[in-house]
Order: C-alpha cells, then structure tokens, then sequence
C-alpha cells in the first residue's frame, strides 16, 4: 500500500519538517534520533540538516529511497532501515531522541512499539511524538480512515509509561503537509523523556 502511495516523484506530505517536531526540535539531544515511519524522509531530512545523526525507518522502500534523494537534495546523510515496526528491534538504551510522526499502526502493533521506547532510549532521551485522534475522522484532511489506528492522550498515558510526558494533551491544529495532510486536524501531541 505504502509503496503504491510513495510512487510518483510528488511527495505525498511535502518536503518541509512537521510543525510540531519543528515547534520541540531544541529538546531533542543533539546526538542520535530515530524516526519511525518517516515514510519520504522530510522530519529525518531536517533532523541531519541541524546535525543530528538519523536513522529513519519505514516499512516502504519507494518511501526510503525518496527519502535518500531528499536527503542528497539538502547535502545531507541520513541513515534508512527497511524494517516493519511489528518486528523491528529498537534496541537497548541506543537512542537519544525517536521521533514518531504520523506513526498509525494497528493497536496490538502499536503498543508493542510503544512498550519499546523506553528501554530504547538513553537517560534523558526524548520521544516527540504527534498523530491523529478519533475526532480527525470528521475532518478528513489526511490520516488513517478507522478509528482504531488513531491515537489519545488517556491510552498513550498508560502504552508510554514509565516515560516523564511533559506534555500530552489533545488539540486541533492547521495542517498543511503535502496534499496529503492539509486543513484542519485533530491530533494528539506528547513529549516524553527517560
């Protein structure tokens, strides 16, 4: 599916960096950050454009190989995993900062991830992460189209736990991302740290 969506030379959400990871990027250490279904690779583009080490990972090569390109565009050298999150190791205490835009997965899926992160990142690292909530189903400018793949702030209380949320609350926001997020949406936002 993916790859089918990822396969014009248009990319599907844009080539500028998500406004929320923009708005929190001097939270993030500066050291290594991974990307999860960073798709066509604008958020880890932006990360290695401010020096980061990236490594973005997503389950479409079409979308990974875009993003290589994207990445030459800007001079700049992400790292690209070809991986399906169900079965994709994080590791152990190896990231400083994971990034997790728009990363809608089916919820058996999701909170295996989501139980992950901690122990996958350093002391102090940093979790952004932003996705829709049920309420985007009424606006339908982008985003999963069941309600079951979308997120909350109560449940991602308890699927991050024992992460510090900073912050985690709901809002509605303009989105104007590629034509495949753009209008109004309703989304999720927390950051968390180890």
């Amino acid at each position: 599916m993916w790859d089918q969506r990822y396969a014009s030379e248009e990319y599907i959400y844009g080539t500028q960096a998500n406004d929320f990871l923009r708005a929190n990027v001097a939270l993030l250490p500066r050291s290594k950050v991974l990307c999860l279904a960073d798709g066509e690779g604008r958020n880890s583009v932006y990360l290695a454009s401010l020096g980061y080490d990236v490594t973005a990972v997503d389950n479409s090569l079409v979308g990974l190989k875009k993003a290589q390109k994207l990445a030459t565009t800007a001079g700049v050298t992400i790292n690209t995993v070809h991986a399906d999150l169900a079965n994709y190791d994080l590791g152990a205490q190896k990231w400083d900062g994971i990034v997790s835009i728009f990363c809608h997965l089916p919820p058996n899926i999701r909170l295996d991830l989501h139980k992950k992160i901690y122990s996958s990142l350093t002391d102090g690292g940093v979790l952004l992460l932003e996705a829709y909530t049920p309420k985007q189903l009424e606006f339908k400018t982008g985003g999963p189209p069941t309600a079951e793949l979308t997120m909350q702030s109560e449940q991602l209380t308890r699927e991050l736990s024992p992460l510090q949320l900073d912050l985690n609350h709901e809002i509605i926001r303009d989105i104007h991302e590629g034509r495949g997020h753009h209008g109004q949406g309703a989304v999720v936002q927390v950051i968390g740290t180890r």
